[in-house]
């Protein structure tokens, strides 16, 4: 089962207005191919369809640890999204929507984010397309899955390091830089759990694409304090059997900040949840929302 804490991996800085082609840019990371819905549905699947478990124990709960970090990255991405559709968002009440205050929404390159989902994301690619099923596998085979996912993590990578090319926004470059580094990190897992099985040494590949993070500054932080390094359980007392493949004598990758591979008990410190402001004249979350503030003040007097 699944435990949810109220806190982003990491803390997302907030626009000073809105940019809904960043957003619609950004979006790719969520629900296209190589996304975060694709690798958050691959390894989940593949966790619940793995054949021998308990025989297989390393192996089990590497991808299935990985699939709790990957629903953070789903929720760290909209996150996103929703700060670049939005920006600190516009209070401002009893607007004359006759004015047709949001005419510029007609010139974005995704308006419905706006029109159908009030600048919310929604697991779609940068054109609106669906994210789809059809981006899973989950053969039963564990080398054939391995491979798969070692293969999508690269895919990954190239992907953000194309959105981060396009940003100047510093809220999507640090959805980017943060993503890179973890990507990293589980593209550098699969390729040592294939070579456990088969000894072939797979991580000589990486990076791929061959450019090494100390050139992206939004990575810099997260190189630093040694997250290229480390794997987190994301469960109180489950999944430690992954140190046998993550840890153990192995260590970073050559072209990244030295150090030996470790497996964290827990989930990282992250950073607080955004607060997304109303925009009434968007009805988010209505035109008049006074009432529902005052019903919802009373409700959390009540809770206390």
């Amino acid at each position: 089962m699944f435990m949810r804490v109220d806190r982003l991996q990491t803390e997302l800085p907030i626009p000073k207005a809105p940019n809904p082609n960043a957003a619609a840019a950004l979006q790719e990371l969520l629900g296209g191919k190589y996304g975060e819905m694709s690798t958050l549905n691959n390894y989940m699947f593949q966790s619940f369809n793995f054949r021998s478990k308990s025989k297989l124990r390393p192996f089990y709960s590497l991808v299935a640890s990985i699939t709790a970090e990957e629903l953070g990255h789903v929720e760290l991405v909209s996150n996103g999204v929703c700060l670049l559709n939005n920006g600190p968002g516009d209070p401002e009440e009893d607007v004359d929507i006759s004015e047709a205050p949001f005419a510029d929404m007609q010139d974005i390159r995704l308006a419905a984010s706006f029109l159908s989902n009030g600048g919310g994301a929604m697991p779609m690619n940068s054109n609106g397309t669906s994210w789809n099923m059809d981006f899973v596998t989950t053969s039963g085979n564990v080398i054939f899955d391995l491979l798969h996912n070692f293969h999508l993590e690269c895919g990954a990578r190239l992907h953000k390091l194309r959105v981060y090319e396009t940003m100047t926004e510093p809220t999507g470059r640090e959805v980017c830089g943060y993503l890179l580094v973890r990507g990293g990190v589980h593209a550098h897992a699969y390729a040592l759990a294939l070579k456990k099985l088969t000894g072939v040494d797979i991580e000589k590949m990486l990076p791929t694409p061959n450019i090494n993070l100390d050139k992206i500054p939004e990575c810099a932080k997260y190189l630093e304090e040694g997250s290229h390094r480390r794997l987190y359980r994301f469960s109180p007392d489950d999944y430690s059997e992954m140190s046998g493949i993550w840890g153990k004598g192995e260590k970073a990758l050559p072209g990244d900040p030295p150090g030996a591979l470790e497996v964290v008990d827990g989930l990282p410190d992250g950073g607080k949840i955004p607060e997304l402001e109303g925009t009434p004249s968007a009805f988010t979350p209505d035109y008049a929302p006074e009432e529902f503030y005052e019903i919802a003040t009373k409700l959390y007097k009540k809770s206390r």
